[in-house]
């Protein structure tokens, strides 16, 4: 993917490999997150209704958890956003719509060489 770069998110706009590659790392990160929270959750659930006293303890820290784990994908999405917007940014200038005639963002992967 080195040298790739992502085009039709406008009129000739385009994203360096290297960007692609961090969105593509985040999105990863946010997945094992979001994994990590069906855990919780299902762990959360058995204890709730274990009504085990333990168990029920045991669940104020893991929903503390699940909270900062949301937390954590929160931030990673708004850096996602405000990085995609710096991208099209700096690859678009001089194109003030981002968006082709139909209104749509294109998909098309331009390949040098």
């Amino acid at each position: 993917m080195e040298g790739d770069t992502f085009s039709g998110l406008g009129n000739g706009a385009q994203l360096d490999g290297k960007v692609v590659q961090t969105f593509q790392k985040n999105f990863v990160q946010v997945q094992n997150i979001l994994d990590q929270n069906r855990l919780l959750i299902n762990e959360i659930n058995q204890n709730h209704e274990s009504k085990i006293p333990d168990n029920l303890s045991r669940n104020v820290g893991l929903i503390r958890e699940l909270n900062n784990n949301i937390r954590r994908v929160v931030d990673l999405y708004s850096d996602l956003s405000s990085s995609f917007s710096k991208s099209i940014e700096a690859s678009s200038e001089g194109d003030s719509s981002g968006l082709r005639s139909d209104g749509k963002a294109g998909q098309k992967r331009y390949r040098p060489g």
